[in-house]
């Protein structure tokens, strides 16, 4: 008893669409027709096909499959490669579920980069924005030096005091704010100095890492909370001015 098309395929677990293109490429051989034209199936056309399902299951190629099945150091090597690609998927696949628990326990997650995600809970929601920017521009050893220091001793209540900066705050308390902000930015300009150099921190072009840092501030920050970074900037600059002259003086 032969089979149809349609039969075959049903048996497979395949397509009628997949049988034929089977035969064009050469994988399935045509089978014998039957006096009314109709193609006959037999069980050596049905393991055939099964057999190029389970390659391709497995991932391989068809036009790989013929190169498989001869077994040879080729074959070998392409199931070698399949494997490596699969491992890698996995390991991918890994760190998504990973991060989507990160994600499910603290939904302030989603605003982090993956590495930062522990430190969520501790950053205003500013800061995690501004982070996840920056994260587009650095290097991984910028990001890793960025982690480290926000993993340091930080002082939260002076954080939350600026992240909860009023727009129009007084000049005053900008100045006193950004005084005090001034030795924590001196410290992590010492430990961390390439952070404070584009050229060196980020991986793309010059203007375009510029253009991140200068949108994202200007997005996330109000003009109390420039201002008082200007000062913050303006107050290390005269203390390096400073050094050097002493320097110079010395010398």
């Amino acid at each position: 008893m032969a089979w149809s098309t349609r039969q075959l395929a049903e048996l497979a677990g395949t397509t009628t669409k997949a049988v034929r293109h089977y035969h064009e490429i050469g994988l399935l051989e045509e089978p014998e027709r039957a006096s009314n034209g109709y193609k006959r199936y037999g069980a050596g056309h049905l393991v055939r096909l099964l057999r190029i399902r389970r390659l391709t299951d497995l991932g391989v190629a068809l036009a790989d499959v013929p190169s498989v099945e001869s077994g040879d150091e080729k074959a070998r090597q392409i199931l070698r490669d399949l494997d490596a690609e699969l491992a890698a998927d996995i390991e991918r696949r890994q760190r998504m579920r990973r991060e989507l628990a990160a994600v499910m326990e603290n939904r302030a997650a989603l605003d982090m980069p993956p590495d930062f995600r522990t430190l969520a809970d501790d950053l205003p929601e500013t800061q995690r924005s501004l982070l996840l920017a920056y994260s587009s521009i650095l290097t991984p050893a910028a990001m890793a030096a960025l982690r480290a220091q926000l993993a340091g001793p930080r002082r939260e209540n002076l954080e939350a005091e600026f992240a909860a900066l009023d727009e129009d705050a007084p000049e005053e308390v900008r100045q006193r704010l950004a005084e005090r902000m001034a030795p924590d930015a001196r410290r992590q300009h010492r430990d961390h100095p390439g952070l404070a150099d584009l050229g060196l921190s980020s991986h793309r072009e010059a203007p375009v890492a510029e253009s991140v840092v200068a949108h994202a501030l200007v997005e996330f920050c109000n003009r109390a909370h420039l201002d008082v970074l200007r000062r913050v900037h303006a107050i290390l600059s005269e203390e390096e001015t400073t050094e050097s002259e002493s320097d110079g003086a010395r010398g």
